[in-house]
Formats: structure tokens, sequence, C-alpha cells
């Protein structure tokens, strides 16, 4: 399929006789890179596969509502930002049980999981970042796997450049302190 720029995609989709193959065009861009952001944060394949779903459902009906102003990536952050908190919530409270319980042992789930390729280190740091409280491991993701700006993680987040440096340097630290109990 054809790349498109921001401005072209704007265009289609803001037209109804091409908004579905514009959003056809928009979902083969980026479908990979929201995937991958997703799966940072809610850690296994099927879970992030449910949640990419569900935001490009939302996506689409929300496309009147884009207005065009930033750019479509920003906005297809922040509603797969918005989709991965609510998952993790609704996990927590189907569970019933404190966020410590529900991620422990997830370096032990990963490596049995099919669909992670990466070494019993890689397991342990997304161990500890799913330990981290919601925004912490929001801010964290976005700026240390997606190396995110702190000015476009503001637009995409709605939080201060200021705030958002103090919960990237605390979630390090715990990070950091995670690993340093684990050796």
């Amino acid at each position: 399929m054809e790349v498109l720029s921001d401005q072209e995609l704007k265009k289609l989709l803001a037209d109804s006789k091409t908004q579905r193959k514009g959003f056809e065009i928009m979902v083969c861009q980026y479908s990979e890179q929201l995937y991958w952001h997703i799966r940072r944060i809610v850690v296994t394949h099927e879970d992030a596969n449910d949640v990419l779903q569900n935001s490009l459902v939302k996506a689409w009906n929300g496309l009147d509502s884009f207005h065009g102003d930033s750019k479509l990536i920003t906005w297809l952050m922040r509603i797969v930002i918005n989709e991965s908190l609510d998952f993790i919530r609704k996990q927590k409270r189907i569970t019933e049980l404190s966020v410590d319980n529900v991620d422990t042992g997830l370096a032990q789930q990963l490596m049995a999981d099919d669909y992670f390729d990466g070494n019993e280190t890689e397991a342990l740091l997304q161990e500890a970042i799913a330990q981290l409280p919601e925004v912490q491991r929001t801010v964290f993701t976005l700026r240390y796997f997606d190396e995110m700006k702190y000015s476009d993680m503001s637009r995409v987040t709605g939080t201060s450049e200021g705030a958002l440096k103090a919960s990237y340097h605390i979630a390090v630290k715990k990070i950091r302190d995670f690993f340093e109990g684990h050796d």
C-alpha cells in the first residue's frame, strides 16, 4: 500500500468519499508503531492486539471529531495510550488484586509467551515497568522505547513537560532499584 504524508492522509480522511481509503492507508502506515507502543504497556501479544483493534475502532468512530490541528500519529497515540490504560484498569478490577500481585511473575509469563523473543533481562525490565504506576509507565515507555521528545509527549498526554520529566526520572529510579533488588 502507498505511503502518504500527514497532509495527504488528512485530506483523504476529511472527505466522506475517500475516508475509508484514507483510514485503510493510515492503519497500514501506523499499525505496527502503535502495536509496539501498546505492547510495551500491556505486555502480552494477545492483549496488545485487542487494545490495538479497540483503538482503531475508536479512531474510526472518532474521525469526525478529528479536526486536523495535530499530527495523525499524535491523535492516534492519545487514543492508544488511553485504551492501554483503560485495559490495565479493567484487568486490575477483573482480578480484584493489587497491582503488585497482578504483575508478580510477569518475567516468567513473558518467557513462556510464544511471541516474546527477548531474554531474561528484557523480561525483568518488562516486569519492572509493569510495577510502575500508570502515568510513570506511560511516560517511561514513550521516552525510553519510542524516544519521544517531552514536547511531543506533552501534546499526546496533555501533561506539562516538567511533570513528564519528573515522572520519567522517578520511573528510572524505581526500575534501577528493581534491578538492584534482583542481583
